[in-house]
């Protein structure tokens, strides 16, 4: 009996080693399946064998490594001992009560009556305008420099290119957008500043913005002026290089600046390096100091980018701007750059400069590359209104003359409350400006656009400066804002500052502010 139950036991155990094997055997098979179906397995297998005989504490080391990190992923929830659970019912109140931040700010009283009196005009604008109550009065606030903005023959002219050419060319320059007439006006606006080459943008504004971030990256240097317009602002912030700016025409700032960024950057790898400004400055009326501005350029081994958006056409005894007013070329400016809604009395704006410059902007310059070019009827126009400033330089000597004559009222004007800017005379940018500051900025607008209306009631129309508040560098002062033109007579400039002082010194006896 004792028999059979030792190798009844026998039998079990042999069967139980048996399906041990079996079950170990089946688990390495199905290891080793997987195993050969994980990419990459080999290559782990092979390093782990391999660490672990020149170093088993290795292998330790991150074996431990790895349980801990998966201790630390499953157990390490947080844990708020405040929580509170709040019910469906609660959290749908709590849904019906939020309310979202307003999209935009809520206006002032004063902004909803600036958009409900929005000064609206009726028919062609030029040295005079017509207003929507049927008056013509005389008009200070067009760029129209040379006076050709309803010019008679630069309109038949822009008829026949519509009829000939169409409405607009719905299409970037580079895939069938470029016209013969940009061609032509390209050509002759190199020709006319001394320079290899030109290339014409479709709009005023993005010109600037898009030229900067054309030539300078990331990591290049720029240093530029703080009394710069959102043209350039916008340009520098899309190029996202390092910026450094300088005190407006403080040119001891600008070397200042100079020397810290070559002591900053002596061990680091050369970059791209510009100084950046205005010709004539639209925030202030004033102009560069040009020949500083190069002496200095060269000293410290920079590229020069001048935007004479308000200076082509306006200043230097040809109109060839802010250059010619110093007696430079143009073509010693690296990148020459202006508008050509001013001046020319069109739309778009152009650069100029060496042929590689210019070439380079065809492949990436975002606005010439990405926009629909201009429209020929305004290349036609631009065109024509640079022949009229070629045949007759002296379009641009009377705007100065027009400018000294109003600068010149206002300061001898005898209002002390009022005050212009004393140097650069000739420029055709002149700011009326308070000479003490109020309690607040909305105050002294307000008190400046009732000088506006008052002088649109006596025949004259001019505005009051306007800025995009929130994204201005430095926000200039409130102003009122005259542009001189050669199409006036120096007898209606000089009336029409009359206007405004008289009108100044009205309001601010109303306001007992003199």
């Amino acid at each position: 009996m004792s028999q059979m139950k030792s190798a009844f036991v026998s039998e079990a155990a042999r069967e139980l080693s048996q399906q041990m094997v079996v079950a170990v055997n089946s688990t390495f098979s199905f290891a080793y399946d997987v195993y050969t179906k994980v990419p990459g397995a080999a290559v782990v297998y092979k390093y782990v064998k391999d660490s672990h005989q020149n170093d088993p504490v290795r292998t330790f080391v991150e074996l431990l490594f790895v349980i801990v990190m998966a201790w630390y992923f499953f157990n390490n929830k947080p844990k708020n001992p405040n929580e509170v659970k709040l019910s469906e019912k609660e959290i749908q109140d709590l849904c019906d009560e939020w309310e979202p931040e307003p999209l935009v700010p809520k206006l002032t009283e004063f902004q909803n009556s600036e958009l409900e009196n929005m000064a609206i005009t009726a028919g062609a604008s030029g040295t005079k305008v017509k207003l929507a109550d049927g008056k013509e009065r005389l008009n200070f606030t067009a760029n129209n420099f040379i006076g050709v903005m309803n010019s008679e023959p630069i309109k038949e002219k822009a008829v026949a290119a519509l009829r000939k050419y169409g409405v607009g060319s719905c299409g970037p320059s580079g895939f069938y957008g470029t016209l013969d007439v940009h061609m032509e006006l390209e050509q002759s606006v190199a020709r006319f500043l001394g320079v290899e080459a030109a290339i014409v943008y479709s709009q005023g504004f993005s010109t600037i913005s898009s030229v900067i971030p054309a030539f300078s990256k990331r990591s290049d240097i720029l240093v530029v002026d703080d009394a710069c317009g959102m043209g350039i602002l916008k340009g520098v912030e899309l190029s996202r290089s390092t910026v450094r700016y300088y005190k407006h025409n403080d040119m001891q700032d600008l070397e200042r600046v100079l020397k810290r960024i070559k002591e900053d950057n002596k061990k680091k790898p050369l970059t791209r390096r510009f100084i950046i400004t205005e010709g004539v400055f639209g925030a202030t009326g004033d102009m560069c100091n040009l020949p500083a501005i190069m002496s200095m350029k060269e000293q410290y081994q920079y590229r020069l980018i001048l935007d004479d958006s308000l200076g082509f056409g306006s200043v230097g005894k040809t109109g060839r701007g802010t250059p010619e007013h110093y007696d430079i070329a143009p073509a010693d400016v690296d990148i020459y750059s202006a508008s050509m809604a001013n001046a020319l009395a069109s739309s778009g704006g152009f650069c100029a400069g060496r042929l590689e410059i210019v070439e380079h902007q065809r492949l990436s310059g975002l606005a010439y590359t990405f926009s629909a070019s201009l429209p020929a009827i305004l290349a036609v126009s631009a065109l024509e209104a640079l022949k009229v400033l070629e045949s007759d330089p002296s379009l641009a000597v009377k705007c100065q003359q027009n400018a000294e004559a109003i600068r010149e009222v206002f300061l001898k004007s005898g209002i002390p409350q009022i005050r212009v800017l004393d140097t650069d005379l000739s420029t055709p940018v002149i700011h009326i400006r308070l000479t003490s500051r109020l309690s607040t900025r909305e105050e002294e607008e307000q008190i400046l656009q009732e000088v506006v209306d008052q002088c649109i009631r006596e025949g004259v129309v001019v505005s009051r400066a306007k800025y995009v508040i929130a994204q201005e560098l430095n926000l200039p002062h409130a102003s009122i804002k005259m542009l001189s033109s050669a199409g006036h007579t120096k007898k209606d400039s000089e009336k029409s500052a009359v206007v405004v002082k008289e009108a100044f010194r009205k309001v601010l006896k109303m306001h007992r502010l003199a």
